[in-house]
């Protein structure tokens, strides 16, 4: 049985990670295909920003952001997988303390810094498609920049508050977090003491957050929307979609597993364990994985680029 210490203050030196629960016996050869995507991750992310690096044509807001989001889903990965991968493989289920409260920073706050990356895109999707002629006076270099840091300084902002709850809080003996990565909420259950301030501010963060990116991702689209259905040609509607598709594509794939995520932690109750563990580790490492086969498919600079790279 696996037993963690506790040192002089109120809180554990570890937790307990237990992976996948239910699904224990095969976590071994699990381990392999969640190793091939995360590796994908790392080489997709880091080919789109050698590409827009080099390619001082691709030094363009639309560019830049997608480079944002690039970093932000190597971030994001890598906060979850090495550690999970460790579990699986190697039964490496303690993780200190300290550790894990990290791990639920960077996790939430890049969580929060990709949505705000994908609300970003949709607002330069917007005025380069309704007002395509002032584009690049709108959306200067300095403008991207500073949105860029507003977007990182807000989920550093968000997220902070309930990590400093949650280490001020006194934890039961039962240290055991029965899934593969340390979570807000998941960490909330194992507190002596009561949540409701944290909990309410988490629902806050998170909501505030995600709502204000997803209204704002709306509008953008609505207008847009407007916009290519006044073209007088079904060639340039078509195309007008087309520049909008990968990113449409984008933002299903990390608000759909995001939202299961969050609302079964706070009301699913009866969905069973291992669908929530597993559909927990996919938010974390799907949408880090399409992001560069979907731009990389869908932009076609980049993939004349790669295709470059490859003969």
């Amino acid at each position: 049985m696996m037993l963690t210490s506790w040192n002089s203050s109120s809180h554990p030196v570890s937790f307990i990670l237990l992976g996948i629960p239910g699904l224990e016996n095969s976590h071994f050869w699990i381990a392999f295909p969640f190793f091939a995507m995360y590796a994908f991750t790392v080489l997709g992310n880091i080919t789109v920003l050698h590409i827009i690096r080099i390619d001082q044509t691709l030094h363009e807001p639309m560019y830049l952001f997608l480079a944002m989001l690039a970093i932000t889903d190597l971030v994001l990965s890598s906060s979850s997988q090495p550690k999970m991968l460790a579990i699986l493989w190697f039964c490496a289920h303690e993780i200190e303390y300290h550790a894990c409260l990290v791990q639920v920073f960077f996790i939430q706050a890049f969580s929060s810094v990709e949505s705000g990356v994908l609300m970003a895109m949709a607002l330069d999707r917007y005025v380069a498609i309704c007002f395509p002629l002032r584009h690049s006076s709108v959306l200067t270099p300095s403008v991207v920049g500073k949105l860029g840091s507003i977007v990182m300084i807000r989920g550093v902002l968000w997220v902070s508050p309930f990590c400093f709850m949650v280490s001020r809080m006194p934890f039961c003996h039962n240290l055991v977090i029965p899934q593969s990565y340390c979570e807000h909420m998941a960490l909330l259950k194992l507190v002596c003491a009561d949540t409701t301030v944290s909990r309410g501010y988490g629902l806050f963060a998170a909501f505030s957050v995600g709502g204000f990116d997803i209204i704002v991702i709306s509008i953008s689209y609505v207008m847009i929307l407007r916009a290519v259905l006044q073209l007088p040609s079904g060639e340039a509607r078509l195309k007008a979609f087309g520049t909008c598709a990968s990113h449409i594509c984008v933002i299903l794939a990390f608000y759909i597993p995001a939202l299961f995520t969050f609302l079964t932690h706070c009301f699913g109750h009866h969905v069973p364990q291992e669908v929530h563990n597993m559909f927990a580790n996919l938010y974390l490492i799907v949408p880090p994985m399409f992001n560069p086969i979907i731009y990389g498919v869908g932009t076609k600079q980049i993939r004349d680029k790669v295709l470059q790279g490859c003969c």
